[in-house]
């Protein structure tokens, strides 16, 4: 159980740790201030200025401070099934329909509490097309999930 919520709170930190340029690119005081240096140092230094001051969150909802959030945020990190023994906690859940790690998914993936009850159903009833063999990946799991996703008319909306 601390597990699988500990995943989805991680995974919902690397979201803004690995984003690319949120509020675009050279947004807040502490890009200005470290413009044109390199390393993770520097990122951290520059995140820092930005986070305590306020001044990137200023700039996104005011649109000055460099910042643009007219941009699509990507996210190249391990996804929430990568991480070590969440992928196997969430295929025992899907086996039975609920459990703490396919809610967690369920969160990670921001499917509105009354909507999660009818995911359970869904990620059980198609549990052989989500998992067809032994050895899936997380990447190919992912992937049928939002294939399952995208055919009910419930879901569909949050892929």
């Amino acid at each position: 159980m601390k597990r699988a919520f500990l995943a989805a709170a991680l995974l919902g930190a690397s979201f803004s740790a690995h984003a690319v340029a949120p509020g675009g690119p050279g947004c807040g005081w502490g890009n200005l201030i470290f413009e044109g240096k390199s390393g993770m140092p520097v990122h951290l230094l520059a995140t820092i200025v930005n986070g305590t001051s306020g001044n990137a969150t200023f700039g996104m909802t005011s649109g000055t401070n460099g910042c643009d959030t007219s941009g699509a945020l990507t996210y190249s990190g391990e996804s929430l099934l990568s991480m070590n023994g969440v992928l196997e906690e969430v295929a025992q859940d899907m086996a039975t329909g609920q459990g703490e790690a396919l809610t967690a998914l369920s969160v990670s993936m921001g499917i509105s509490t009354q909507d999660r009850s009818h995911f359970n159903g869904l990620m059980h009833d198609n549990f052989a097309a989500i998992f067809p063999h032994q050895d899936v990946s997380a990447a190919e799991v992912m992937q049928n999930i939002t294939a399952v996703m995208q055919q009910d008319q419930k879901l569909a909306k949050y892929v």
